[in-house]
């Protein structure tokens, strides 16, 4: 198929769209550039990427295409409380107008990087996707929007999907060290310690990004009758762990010992997902990766490119771009 991939030279598309190119199809890519040169280690891009803000494209922009993987948003909790009306400018409405652009042009699928995140406190039962949602954060709150403004658009030409990603981590040539695994590994790294900003109870469904980008590519080459407005959840049911857990882990890898910043306490995103219905739905999809290799593909790149944890933390980027006149109030270029 010919897809367009919006969000390509972000965290996520750097390693999906070299998946997709593997697996036969065309690729060409939509970003707005924010982290441009925010790189870690080698990176390059062997098709064609446009720079542009996927608010503003046109029927005429998608036109030829036969899928839309939609990645593009305002990415972490700290850049959605930065400004949540930028968040649901971005992960919202311009989504949804992506999508009815999209359909305009005769594209017959859209698949929309959802999260977890829109489960929030969900108590102590895995949720599954016809769960209730109970966001506590303007991001987790954006996808449900999202997901339901993009619904409306779904019919017999037009087949949108839903991938409710847990919370992502791994190493990627742009990678981002404000997401829990990434983020204890990038510490251990730099200062010897395993720091946590919260008491560790709460639960975190998590997944490899190599895993997320197989989903897409599962979903994408499903057949219509299985994907066709279709919410799910992407990830291992192995991989739903304590976030104390997650540290102890890291703290072996790096033989570095736990400790706990100062006030720690619980956090209010705490919920369990079942990843069952991808699991029998989509036999396409398989997780390759584990928490404990990822924490040694991360160990091993930190170790061989350094790691700068403010480079690498979405919220820095952002405001250095808005501080500095480039990006404003809604982060669109000035």
């Amino acid at each position: 198929m010919k897809v367009l991939i919006s969000g390509d030279r972000g965290y996520i598309g750097a390693v999906l769209a070299p998946l997709f190119l593997q697996a036969g199809h065309e690729v060409v890519g939509l970003d707005a550039g924010w982290y441009d040169g925010c790189d870690f280690g080698p990176y390059r891009l062997d098709y064609e990427s446009r720079t542009g803000d996927i608010r503003y494209q046109t029927p005429e922009d998608l036109r030829g295409f036969d899928a839309v993987v939609h990645l593009a948003a305002i990415s972490n909790d700290p850049i959605g409380h930065l400004n949540p009306e930028t968040t649901f400018s971005v992960n919202a409405h311009g989504a949804a107008h992506l999508a009815e652009v999209a359909r305009t042009a005769g594209v017959g699928r859209f698949l929309f990087s959802s999260s977890c995140s829109l489960y929030g406190a969900a108590g102590d039962a895995a949720v599954t996707e016809e769960s209730a949602t109970n966001p506590v954060t303007p991001y987790g709150e954006s996808k449900i929007l999202a997901e339901q403004l993009i619904a409306k658009l779904a019919d017999e030409s037009f087949s949108p999907a839903y991938l409710r990603n847990a919370t992502a981590y791994g190493a990627s040539p742009r990678l981002r060290t404000d997401i829990v695994v990434n983020n204890l590994c990038a510490g251990a790294q730099r200062s010897g310690e395993v720091r946590l900003a919260s008491d560790g109870t709460a639960w975190r469904p998590l997944v490899h990004i190599e895993d997320i980008s197989r989903a897409f590519l599962a979903v994408l080459e499903a057949d219509r009758e299985v994907m066709h407005d279709q919410a799910f959840n992407i990830g291992r049911d192995e991989d739903v762990m304590q976030v104390r857990a997650i540290a102890e882990a890291v703290a072996a890898r790096y033989d570095a010992p736990v400790t706990f910043a100062a006030g720690a306490g619980a956090d209010t995103r705490d919920y369990r997902v079942s990843f069952a219905k991808a699991s029998e739905q989509l036999p396409a999809f398989r997780p390759q990766w584990t928490v404990p290799l990822g924490i040694e593909q991360l160990a091993g790149q930190m170790a061989a490119y350094g790691v700068e944890i403010e480079r690498f933390t979405r919220l820095h980027q952002i405001q250095r771009l808005t501080d500095g006149g480039r990006l404003d109030e809604l982060l669109r270029w000035r």
